[in-house]
């Protein structure tokens, strides 16, 4: 195969997209031999360059190099994660640990290094930018915490080290995801169905269909089925199967259990930050962002723990007594919360979930995401019917501004289906830069991509969605917005590429404006009638909105503990007992689980983006409420000042300045928990 020759490479369908249906699962391989060989290629030119380093032929070349390897490696990894099968795991388990080395021996490259070193050093003298400052001091620091400053045999044990992890992780997150497929519970009508909602019995039995079970009901482990399913299923004995299968994700035994890999990670994180001089692995990666260190977090973390731990008994206790009240004489058991709970707001707030579902069809909810980024920024979003996505549910939309010209790529692909692993998340096929390309063009719009995992209705019928599932659509759309609205000189500095506990300020910002009134008036449609939600429906929902707040609290705060505390002690321990002792040292209460249990904790240990930064999304919290705030001073969510300041210094500014400047210059000062904790329910 030939680079020209390549669908991987050829993105030459309308908006500037390859021919998805075009690329095969058999192109991969070849396409990432190519792009590897010539990104090598590349780097060497580089370090080799007879000329004196300068910005130009050093710092803006490395940006530059790597575009088909780019291209391959987002298309890939966008596969691997929504439509993968035997073919592309067999790949994802050997191109990760390759992808390390390679990236190992450019981060290890003297001559390379020593250009970059050269710059950093005299950088006052160079005449930069702020913005060619700051890349410069994120490259001179990424070199350096790869290794470049170490000897030839730490250089080596690094990258070993470094391969090893990232084999660890691809199968971290494979286990996880053939424990969610091969796990089914099947139902029959009648009393299996009990308390269930039309919309979730028509999901379960079109996911049965679509697994060869016609007539039947299916309980899976995706998170648009099991927590629906806990939350109304009147059969105890029903939520407890499922809910054990739930948490068990990754700790069954055999293959697929992950509990040795996590031994294996945590040593090899904390070897890996003791080799580059730091005294534990959450030292290690808080030392660039806003927290700085684990104590910061640790101070954050624990006030909202003792808040919430305090709420969640007094709401056991609430629960407790319903059970009671219904004839039941058992304990309140971690299957039993989400069920008495909605009962208990139910009763408190004289509405329920079911009742609310039909106000929220997927397709109303997504106008309302683009009707809130229109008048805030001033953008459209029109889908493409013509252009096809990399999967048939795949949507392609064109993104333009104000002016009326065309500033992204927008693909989403909502539904849950077994080749797609679970969870919602943003990523980048494209990311936005103005450098002037190769072949003579001013820069490249970015493609940005959302997945979600809604159950997708039977044909003919709508998607109705939760209000939770409404507050991911938010958020993650507000992560695209990050990327689809970046105005930065540099890739490398482009849209989400900033401090990890920074990065959520965009995406759970705004799900603020997902409860506004007025955009709930106008998008919160009843998806049969078209008759907008009842104000006296919506002041429940909004007066509702701190219900089980010490629930929420509780589940989230302890992983984000948990993943701290694996990092701080950095012990090649058993990951079961590691995790009791933990949480009974923290108080946890017995009638609530983590929200993402070890085994199953795809945020840390399928990768190290969110390792020992789980908490960053509460950290984004305290960000988030201030920053919302600030539009409710006004007295306008979408007062047009802040609103421009907001796509300015948060939205388009990516990581082209420090996180803590870009607050300030938005707020004007930097923020304190209080909102947050309002928010929460917990002040």
């Amino acid at each position: 195969m030939t680079a020209s020759a390549s669908p991987v490479f050829d993105w030459n369908a309308p908006l500037g997209l390859p021919e998805f249906d075009k690329i095969a699962d058999a192109d991969f391989a070849p396409a990432f031999e190519i792009a590897l060989a010539e990104h090598d290629a590349e780097i060497e030119a580089i370090a080799g360059n007879a000329e004196a380093p300068d910005f130009n032929n050093t710092l803006v070349a490395l940006e530059l190099a790597g575009d088909k390897l780019s291209r391959v490696s987002s298309l890939f990894w966008n596969r691997a994660g929504t439509d993968t099968n035997d073919v592309i795991q067999a790949l994802e388990r050997e191109i990760a640990p390759r992808m390390s080395r390679h990236y190992s021996k450019i981060a290890m490259n003297r001559a390379l290094f020593e250009r970059i070193d050269s710059l950093y050093r005299q950088r006052e003298q160079l005449g930069l930018t702020p913005e060619q400052d700051r890349l410069l001091e994120r490259v001179w620091k990424s070199f350096i915490k790869s290794g470049a400053g170490l000897d030839e045999a730490g250089q080596k044990r690094l990258a070993e080290v470094g391969e090893t992890l990232a084999g660890l992780g691809a199968r971290f997150g494979q286990n996880v995801l053939a424990d969610e497929k091969d796990w089914l519970m099947l139902l029959d009508d009648g009393a299996d169905l009990d308390g269930l909602s039309d919309d979730l019995r028509a999901a379960m039995a079109a996911v049965a269909e679509d697994l060869g079970h016609k007539g039947k009901y299916a309980v899976t482990l995706s998170r648009s089925i099991i927590e629906p399913f806990l939350t109304s299923s009147e059969r105890r004995d029903l939520r407890e199967t499922a809910f054990r299968a739930w948490i068990a994700r990754g700790a069954n035994g055999g293959e697929t259990d992950n509990a040795a890999l996590i031994s294996e990670i945590i040593a090899l994180r904390a070897e890996k930050a003791s080799l580059l001089g730091y005294e534990s692995y959450a030292a290690y990666k808080l030392d660039d962002t806003m927290a700085k260190t684990p104590d910061a977090v640790e101070a954050l973390l624990g006030d909202v723990w003792a808040r919430a731990v305090e709420r969640a008994d007094d709401d056991r206790s609430e629960l407790a007594k319903l059970i009671v009240e219904e004839g039941g004489n058992h304990d309140v058991a971690a299957w039993d919360w989400r069920h008495y709970a909605e009962k208990l707001k139910s009763r408190r707030f004289d509405f329920s979930a079911a009742e609310l579902k039909p106000y929220f069809p997927l397709d109303q909810m997504i106008e309302a995401c683009f009707d809130v980024a229109n008048r805030l920024f001033g953008i459209t979003m029109t889908e493409r019917k013509d252009i096809r996505g990399p999967h048939p549910d795949a949507r392609v939309f064109e993104v333009r501004d104000s002016a009326g010209d065309i500033i992204a790529t927008f693909i989403a692909d909502y539904f849950a289906r077994p080749s797609k692993r679970s969870g919602a998340w943003m990523s980048g096929m494209r990311s936005q830069h103005k450098l002037d390309m190769p072949d003579g063009s001013k820069g490249e719009k970015p493609i940005i991509t959302n997945v979600m995992n809604f159950a997708k209705p039977a044909a003919g019928q709508k998607a109705l969605l939760s209000l939770d599932d409404a507050r991911t659509l938010f958020h993650e759309f507000g992560h695209a917005l990050h990327g689809m609205l970046s105005d930065v000189t540099y890739p490398s500095l482009s849209g989400t590429s900033v401090s990890r506990d920074f990065v959520e300020l965009p995406s759970q910002l705004y799900e603020h404006w997902l409860t506004v009134p007025e955009i709930l008036e106008k998008h919160a449609r009843h998806y049969k009638t078209n008759e907008p939600i009842p104000r006296a429906l919506l002041d429940k929902v909004l007066a509702a909105q701190t219900f089980n707040a010490g629930f929420g609290a509780v589940e989230f705060t302890a992983s984000a503990l948990v993943d701290m505390a694996w990092h701080t002690a950095g012990e090649k321990a058993d990951p079961a007992t590691f995790e009791a002792e933990t949480l009974k040292k923290l108080g946890m209460p017995e009638a609530i689980v983590m929200r993402h249990a070890s085994p199953h904790f795809l945020h840390v240990f399928s990768g190290e983006g969110y390792s020992a930064g789980y908490y960053s999304y509460m950290w984004s919290e305290v960000l988030d409420a201030d920053a919302f705030a600030a539009f409710e001073e006004t007295g306008d969510p979408f007062d047009a000042g802040m609103a421009e300041k907001l796509r300015a210094n948060i939205y388009s500014a990516g990581g082209s300045r420090d996180p803590a400047d870009l607050y300030e210059a938005f707020r004007g000062r930097m923020p304190d928990a209080t909102a947050m904790l309002e928010k929460r329910g917990l002040a």
